[in-house]
């Protein structure tokens, strides 16, 4: 349906909790490495449970190799981050999009955001807010162009 991509992931039980959101939404997880890390870790399957078994997982060893397999995707890359000023429920999503989320102390480099800029988007905090749980965020973005799809997705599960 979705893929949902970490880039340099930190923290073993945000990457459990979404690789079972994407076992629960029919979505590819694209771990980008370096992770902070092992992602047999423990943590990371305890966090995603029995689901683990279940993902469709891919592992990359850095954002090139990552890259040469869907350049061709590019367009259809969105970009969670707290640097853009546009929502995310603003964005034109499409199923085999790729749904992008930095590293948690990190975010995604700028430069690489900046190749397309008009897919950066933001979720909406308070004025004390900083930034979400990266799980949530994947969450929040995910669901969302779940919801813009929504009878595509019914359609393809009769």
């Amino acid at each position: 349906m979705f893929n949902v991509v970490l880039l340099s992931p930190q923290i073993p039980q945000n990457t459990g909790s979404i690789g079972r959101l994407c076992v629960n939404t029919d979505c590819t997880l694209h771990i980008i490495k370096p992770a902070c890390f092992e992602i047999s870790d423990k943590m990371v399957k305890r966090a995603g449970l029995d689901y683990w078994k279940l993902l469709d997982l891919r592992v990359w060893e850095n954002l090139d190799e990552f890259l040469s397999a869907y350049s061709k995707d590019f367009a259809r890359f969105f970009f969670a981050t707290t640097k853009s000023k546009k929502p995310y429920f603003q964005a034109n999503y499409k199923k085999g999009d790729f749904l992008f989320f930095g590293g948690e102390s990190t975010g995604l480099p700028m430069e690489f955001m900046q190749k397309n800029w008009d897919n950066a988007v933001t979720i909406p905090m308070g004025k004390n807010g900083r930034s979400l749980n990266q799980s949530v965020a994947a969450g929040i973005v995910l669901y969302e162009a779940i919801r813009q799809n929504f009878q595509e997705v019914l359609d393809g599960q009769s």
